[in-house]
């Protein structure tokens, strides 16, 4: 499977495409050695072909850049994050989705400074001129399958759908959605009421009553009448409210601005998403083995 997911590998596509000419498309693809396989027509049109390929099994090979080898949708993505700030204004859509899809797949845009590829010297006379070079990192290590966000997603989606977790999995659909398309407000909205409908449901699943409130709903989830499905000695909760409660917690994070989902940052929304990706993704699995069980 690639490093990047198919919208991510599309907003490439596209920004790619807005970068180019059709002269500068060509050098980069037969540079790539991929140009058999991009067609024919305008620029945006080969792009397309050029993200068919790279999606393709025969397409995930091993292509020549500046960095060393690397497969094809990387070296598309580490072309797409070098667009000039022209590129991005003409295409802000398309570079907010790249930056989104990227948060998804686990990576982050960072500047480094280099020296000048064309050795343009510095105005100190203190060697070369050192410039400002987009790198791809990722944001957790690579060998912990636990902290990847597409398989945390992938699993979350088949329980949600295997438990019958509609408004749930719909709930996370619009954040995933929103997030993509830089609405960080609302996906931030969304993944509260996400957070809130899963955990409700859980309860009412072991007998709670629907029209108690939610702060009640999570008390019955730490209560024997539900397993107790949230564990004390986890400080997941804590009926006394006497230890630190993590679901509590999670809880104030998500939503510090009152009943205002609030206004919020790429990178806010990152971490919102990220850690109720992770969190979910437990609660579901405890859920799962609870009910097989049965």
């Amino acid at each position: 499977m690639s490093d990047f997911n198919s919208m991510t590998l599309m907003a490439a596509g596209e920004m790619i495409a807005e970068m180019s000419t059709q002269a500068a498309f060509s050098s980069l693809v037969l540079g790539w050695d991929v140009d058999e396989f991009c067609g024919s027509g305008s620029v945006s049109s080969k792009a397309n072909s050029l993200v068919k390929f790279a999606k393709s099994n025969i397409g995930r090979r091993s292509v020549p850049t500046v960095n060393g080898k690397c497969d094809l949708s990387r070296a598309m993505i580490e072309h797409a994050i070098t667009a000039s700030d022209r590129d991005k204004n003409n295409k802000h859509d398309v570079w907010a989705r790249l930056v989104a899809g990227l948060k998804m797949d686990g990576f982050e845009i960072l500047e480094e400074m280099v020296p000048d590829p064309i050795g343009t010297p510095s105005i100190f006379d203190d060697g070369p001129r050192m410039v400002a070079k987009p790198t791809l990192r990722r944001m957790l290590p690579e060998d912990v399958p636990e902290t990847d966000f597409r398989e945390a997603t992938s699993e979350v989606e088949t329980l949600l759908d295997r438990h019958g977790f509609r408004v749930a999995e719909g709930h996370l659909t619009q954040a995933i959605r929103n997030f993509s398309q830089g609405n960080w407000s609302s996906a931030n909205a969304m993944i509260r009421d996400y957070y809130q409908e899963l955990l409700d449901k859980i309860a009412e699943h072991f007998g709670c009553d629907p029209k108690v409130s939610d702060d009640a709903k999570r008390h019955y989830l730490a209560d024997q009448r539900s397993g107790p499905f949230l564990f004390h000695e986890y400080n997941e909760w804590e009926n006394d409210r006497g230890k630190p409660a993590y679901v509590l917690g999670l809880w104030a994070r998500l939503h510090p601005h009152g009943s205002h989902p609030g206004l919020s940052d790429e990178e806010d929304c990152a971490f919102r998403f990220q850690i109720i990706l992770i969190t979910s993704r437990i609660f579901l699995r405890r859920f799962d083995r609870r009910v097989s069980r049965k």
